[in-house]
């Protein structure tokens, strides 16, 4: 896989080259080990408070019950809810994304634990370790079916937000950019963090392309004569913001449902202790 991989149509992907093998074995030792603690931590506890005349078929489906929470549920809600992440991924710096990479849902990190049953649980890992050492992005099986696959996370001080240019700050406001898709405002995001550092005839390419990719999905086209990359921070910095205030807006329309709903029916005053 080369270091600037370009996905035209769907994303652009810079700078996401896919963990190793090893890396992900490591990572996925890591998690097994915890999970089987877990587990066995889970087994003792039923085991010692189970009441003496709890039948086999009770104790059998609480068994399974408590294999599928820590095998499926478990890690379909941790990578869910952490965009990517395990505990073993964390320790190792990596975190599974989308092939076109934006961050995974639902669906993929379920797709992901289900087939994980068979190729991390009842053969011991093996088969992933194998699938991922053949395949050009390390990928095991459920990432294959889940299209996804894991890329490093650099570390280091947090990247300065992407700044308004001046001049587009009236374009940008008036613009439609909601349907810039998660994977090519990521490429963008990174295009920008490394641009002072490309070649010179490559920064002109990758942004003269990305430019042209952003351009399909926003209404109206900036300027004429607007350079690439005031475009692109334009649509950042406003795609930025308009998240922002979506996000606070929700925030508070939660906190009034919340004080309506503490009410007591009827105006009949809350209780004084």
């Amino acid at each position: 896989m080369v270091e600037d991989e370009i996905l035209i149509g769907e994303g652009v992907l810079l700078d996401t080259r896919a963990a190793s093998a090893l890396t992900r074995l490591v990572a996925a030792l890591i998690d097994l080990a915890v999970l089987a603690a877990a587990l066995i931590v889970i087994m003792i506890v039923l085991t010692t408070t189970a009441p003496a005349a709890m039948s086999e078929e009770v104790a059998r489906i609480t068994s399974i019950l408590a294999l599928v929470t820590v095998m499926v549920v478990y890690p379909t809600t941790m990578e869910t809810l952490s965009r990517g992440r395990s505990l073993g991924k964390l320790a190792l710096g990596i975190r599974i994304v989308r092939d076109d990479g934006g961050p995974l849902v639902f669906r993929q990190s379920l797709i992901r634990a289900l087939v994980g049953v068979i190729e991390l649980w009842m053969t011991f890992g093996s088969v992933a370790f194998l699938c991922s050492l053949v395949h050009p992005r390390s990928k095991r099986l459920g990432d294959v079916l889940a299209g996804t696959y894991a890329v490093r996370v650099r570390g280091g001080a947090r990247r300065a937000p992407v700044q308004m240019p001046p001049w587009l700050a009236g374009w940008a406001q008036g613009a439609d950019v909601a349907r810039l898709p998660d994977g090519l405002a990521l490429a963008v995001r990174q295009f920008l963090a490394r641009a002072n550092g490309l070649h010179p005839a490559s920064r002109v390419e990758l942004g003269t392309r990305l430019s042209a990719e952003v351009a399909r999905y926003v209404h109206p086209g900036p300027p004429p004569g607007t350079h690439p990359e005031a475009f692109l921070a334009a649509v950042l910095a406003e795609r930025r913001e308009r998240e922002l205030v979506a996000r606070l807006r929700d925030d508070a329309r939660d906190a009034a449902d919340a004080r309506v709903l503490h009410r007591l029916p009827h105006g009949v005053p809350d209780p004084v202790d």
